[in-house]
């Protein structure tokens, strides 16, 4: 337990050479792993994982340091070694610490914690979704599900002032099947989690999330190669969104756009979308996989509009980039863990939804494709030019869904692929990542409702249209 005694002896050592702000992040996390494999436990895992870390600015420049020896000696030596980066007359930095309870902010709201549920409750989870896909079709051949769930109790001081405490519980159900018919194999997997209660799986539709798994699954069995060529393309809701998140996100971000490696610097309030397009990283909706009660540096997480009918509206920003920027912290700083000095990153992010159906997007392209769920891909986060493969993809020819199409790839660049949306429905919803970048691997949401690019590259081994 670090107190605020502490955590002032810590300052006074790491300011005495010049520096003019410190910050200690203190960590206490519980991690459990439940993999199923075709119906039988493969393997199971328990992590306890506790330290701090210590952070020490002067201006622009920065040093980290990390240690998972939590006594006083042990930080002090900690402050001792990270002070050796300055050489100046310590500065007056006058302070008194008042204590927050970041629970209270009730974005995330805890009845059992994650750490406390025993390992049969979880297992029956894994149960019921394993048990849908090994009744599906005898092609499916390999059936993997996972449970993973981390509760990190959080201590954040400052020489602001701040004192702040906060308890994440979040985790996330995944599941893969593999279907194999004579020479063909096609794999499909998906997840669903959020920061809440392991019991909140009890109102989730885990038999519908595994039969979704299993039909793309076999629906790709047989399909034929994409025909490459310039296509509109329609994008699912949900983890379609991905495509936003790599393309255009990141290079939201205070991270790149503060030192002028984003496509988007000093873009604020310039047309950067489509009219239609409003996009939103919201860190405060309830129980989410991306949302905190606040952010890693201690600052209440926000709901920002990222951009406002095509309008670049704001940046998501840290504190360490408020200084580069002259912008007020969004709360948007995330980190992995204590061994991570924070950064802007991404909460839930989304595409908001538009006037339009599901079924009206449909019915009104002639010759596309309809992307319906997404796969890993690639982004250069400089210029935004991205490559994303399609796991599920649909023909749709005058106006209706038609047959299957494997391999297909969507090559474009963000920026231009904004101003191509020309229709956005109104059925948003969120899929659950893992995001990783500067700062570890994070939860992050993303999200949208389905949309359409008017024009897009569509790579495919099936030929050239």
């Amino acid at each position: 337990m670090i107190t605020k005694e502490i955590a002032k002896k810590v300052f006074d050592e790491a300011l005495s050479t010049g520096a003019d702000f410190a910050e200690l992040f203190c960590e206490d996390t519980y991690e459990n792993s439940i993999q199923m494999l075709s119906g039988k436990i493969e393997n199971a895992s328990t992590k306890h994982k506790y330290g701090v870390g210590l952070r020490v600015l002067l201006d622009l420049q920065e040093v980290y340091g990390y240690t998972s020896d939590c006594s006083l000696e042990g930080i002090l030596a900690l402050a001792s070694k990270l002070k050796g980066a300055y050489n100046s007359s310590p500065k007056k930095i006058d302070y008194e610490f008042k204590y927050e309870d970041a629970t209270k902010n009730g974005y995330v709201k805890i009845n059992r914690l994650s750490k406390d549920v025993p390992q049969h409750e979880k297992i029956s989870y894994l149960q019921i979704v394993d048990d849908v896909m090994s009744g599906y079709d005898k092609r499916i051949v390999q059936r993997i599900v996972n449970i993973t769930d981390k509760t990190q109790f959080v201590t954040i001081f400052n020489t602001k002032g701040k004192y702040i405490t906060d308890i994440r519980n979040q985790q996330r159900i995944g599941a893969q099947a593999v279907a194999r018919d004579g020479s063909k194999s096609q794999s499909n997997g998906g997840t669903i989690g959020g920061n809440f209660d392991v019991d909140t799986f009890k109102n989730k539709d885990l038999k519908k999330f595994a039969a979704d798994i299993c039909e793309a699954c076999i629906n790709m069995l047989d399909a034929p190669e994409m025909v490459g060529g310039v296509y509109p393309v329609i994008i699912h809701n949900g983890f379609g969104g991905v495509l936003f998140h790599e393309a255009c996100g990141h290079s939201l971000e205070a991270t790149s756009v503060a030192k002028g490696l984003s496509v988007f610097t000093g873009k604020k309030g310039q047309k950067i979308a489509s009219d239609i397009v409003t996009a939103i990283d919201d860190g405060t909706i309830y129980n989410e996989w991306g949302s905190t009660n606040c952010d890693d540096e201690g600052n209440p997480t926000k709901c920002n509009v990222l951009i406002k009918n095509g309008i670049l509206n704001s940046y998501m920003i840290d504190d360490r980039n408020n200084r580069r920027m002259k912008m007020e912290s969004t709360g948007n700083s995330r980190r992995e863990s204590y061994r991570y000095s924070p950064t802007s990153r991404m909460t839930n992010t989304y595409i908001a939804n538009g006037t339009s159906t599901f079924e009206e997007i449909i019915a009104s392209t002639k010759y596309g494709l309809f992307a319906k769920s997404m796969g890993g891909g690639s982004v250069n986060p400089i210029t935004g030019e991205f490559n994303f493969a399609v796991n599920e993809g649909y023909m749709v020819e005058d106006g209706k869904i038609t047959h299957p199409v494997r391999g297909a790839t969507l090559i474009g660049n963000g920026s231009n692929a904004l101003f191509n949306i020309d229709m956005i429905a109104n059925n948003q919803t969120f899929g659950h990542g893992v995001c990783g970048s500067k700062s570890g691997s994070i939860p992050a949401n993303v999200g949208e409702p389905t949309i359409r690019i008017q024009n897009m590259t569509v790579g495919g081994s099936g030929g050239k249209n």
